[in-house]
């Protein structure tokens, strides 16, 4: 469970999740022994303090703590590192979003033989209208790019111990679980659900978080935007052919035009498509640029539990 600056709702979830751990544990669904892992992505209010008191007061509550801010995916990666010697990992947001009955759902469909099970939203009528169509586009524009993911799951999931190692192989620093899951290739399949309303706290995934994870996915995983560039040059040139075809023509009958609109519209429009083009080739010049140095994902400050990774 990623954790970001969630003091206010952090109580409530970990007694949530204390309740359901205790009804599980009754009808023998999972091990007496299962935890939760928090893991504090830097957070700057009380969200490790809180932790720490939780995990005092529950041998079933653990954390971890990065020594800064990462981002959801990194600290993701951090949490399931760190219970990679599991049978079952399931992971999920501090805000409750996602329903907690739905993972005796994913255990059911695990238990079937399925590997990984998503989950995924049915309905989002708890979000805003300008929420649920960002996330429409959102989903429609990675799919057009050619990244292979499920539709309407976030990061929402359960894995095996097979499936975590499978994943936690994949040794790249620009992260993005959506794509990446699903390139393991083990059984999978999907549950269904319907998105909760956030009980405290606000969104970590703005528009402009939106966005930016969009790029992230769109450039790690897929070269569609490469060609869209390639097509682009391929379809001026063939006008720019046109073009000089057209002028010569004009000019070899005695109808040129003099003029410079024409001739402006074309700089400015040659322009833009070059500073288009060579920001996209920079994103995953800077891509490869990160990639080659290898540097550590994160660092783990302090824990609560001696087992961790």
């Amino acid at each position: 469970m990623p954790c970001y600056n969630e003091e206010e709702i952090l109580p409530h979830t970990l007694a949530n999740v204390a309740i359901f751990f205790a009804k599980c544990v009754q009808d023998g669904v999972i091990d007496p022994d299962s935890f939760v892992l928090c893991v504090d992505d830097g957070s700057r209010d009380t969200t490790w303090d809180l932790v720490i008191q939780a995990a005092k007061a529950d041998p079933r509550v653990r954390g971890t703590k990065l020594s800064r801010n990462t981002g959801h995916q990194t600290a993701l990666v951090a949490g399931l590192s760190a219970v990679r010697d599991c049978d079952v990992i399931v992971s999920i947001d501090a805000d409750l979003q996602d329903d907690l009955l739905v993972i005796r759902d994913m255990l059911a469909a695990w238990r079937n033989g399925y590997d990984i099970v998503y989950g995924v939203r049915n309905e989002r009528k708890t979000d805003t209208l300008f929420k649920r169509e960002t996330a429409r586009i959102f989903y429609r524009l990675m799919l057009l790019m050619g990244v292979n993911l499920v539709p309407n799951h976030a990061d929402f999931r359960l894995m095996d111990r097979r499936a975590l190692d499978a994943l936690l192989e994949y040794g790249e620093r620009n992260l993005f679980l959506r794509g990446l899951v699903p390139l393991i290739g083990f059984p999978s399949t999907s549950v269904y659900y319907a998105r909760l309303e956030r009980t405290a706290g606000e969104s970590k995934y703005p528009l402009s978080r939106m966005i930016g994870l969009a790029v992230e996915g769109i450039t790690s995983l897929s070269v569609t935007p490469l060609r869209i560039i390639a097509l682009t040059g391929i379809l001026i040139s063939s006008f720019a052919v046109l073009a000089i075809c057209y002028a010569l023509v004009g000019k070899g009958t005695g109808h040129t035009v003099p003029g410079w609109t024409s001739v402006t519209i074309a700089i400015f429009f040659m322009g833009g498509v070059q500073m288009l083009s060579l920001g996209i080739i920079g994103e995953y010049i800077g891509k490869i640029y990160l990639e080659t140095k290898r540097r550590p994902r994160y660092h783990v400050e302090n824990a609560t539990w001696k087992n961790n990774r």
